[in-house]
């Protein structure tokens, strides 16, 4: 499979929630992870399993949430992906209580290719934009 094919299928049937266990199919035994978080780059070593794990607490706080793909660009073993995930506020998210409304999730990363399996990514997650949204659903709701 093309390096692009492995990226739309990742966010297809993994990334989505729709099947988090065919990580196992898409990503290397050990995948490392370059998060941004405050601007401080972090790194994680994933394994599909633990990515699976990472997919079903997002469905415990967003419910079965929708993604789409806005922008996929491919240079080689390398894919960019920028998306757009949205769900709903079902589970307690970073101490705030569920509050039922919209949470909007704007995102994107690179994966990196290697043997037909993701190796490695760099993402970057608007996380300020989701935390103004808890705290206006908060003052909505009235939590």
């Amino acid at each position: 499979m093309k390096p692009e094919q492995i990226v739309r299928e990742f966010f297809e049937k993994v990334r989505s929630g729709n099947n988090p266990d065919y990580s196992n199919q898409l990503m290397a035994e050990q995948v490392l992870a370059h998060q941004i978080v405050s601007e401080e780059e972090q790194i994680v070593l994933r394994t599909p399993k633990d990515y699976a794990e990472h997919v079903r607490e997002m469905i415990e706080a967003y419910g079965d949430f929708l993604i789409e793909i806005q922008e996929l660009l491919v240079d080689g073993n390398k894919v960019y992906v920028r998306w757009k995930q949205t769900g709903t506020h079902v589970g307690e998210i970073d101490g705030y209580k569920p509050t039922g409304l919209p949470v909007i999730e704007m995102a994107s990363a690179v994966y990196r290719i290697e043997n037909e399996k993701i190796s490695e990514y760099w993402i970057q997650i608007d996380r300020s934009g989701i935390q103004k949204q808890l705290e206006c659903n908060k003052n909505i709701k009235g939590s």
